[in-house]
């Protein structure tokens, strides 16, 4: 009788806690801003920078090179 019990209270036990730990993931707003999707805008908003310094040196080189011919 102690044995399941024990059994009983153990599994209790383990079922709160993985309650807890899982309390608010079913529920989280999927659209919402995540690490992942913060660091993947980060990454395409200096893509983007970086095109716009490259782009702008090009059209510079290309001024200068047609003001020397």
């Amino acid at each position: 009788m102690g044995r399941i019990l024990a059994l009983v209270l153990g599994l209790a036990v383990l079922a709160f806690a993985a309650k807890q730990m899982l309390t608010g993931t079913a529920t989280r707003d999927p659209s919402g801003p995540t690490q992942p999707k913060r660091q993947l805008d980060n990454v395409r908003s200096r893509a983007r920078e970086l095109e716009r310094e490259q782009q702008k040196n090009v059209d510079e080189m290309a001024r200068k090179a047609d003001g020397q011919q």
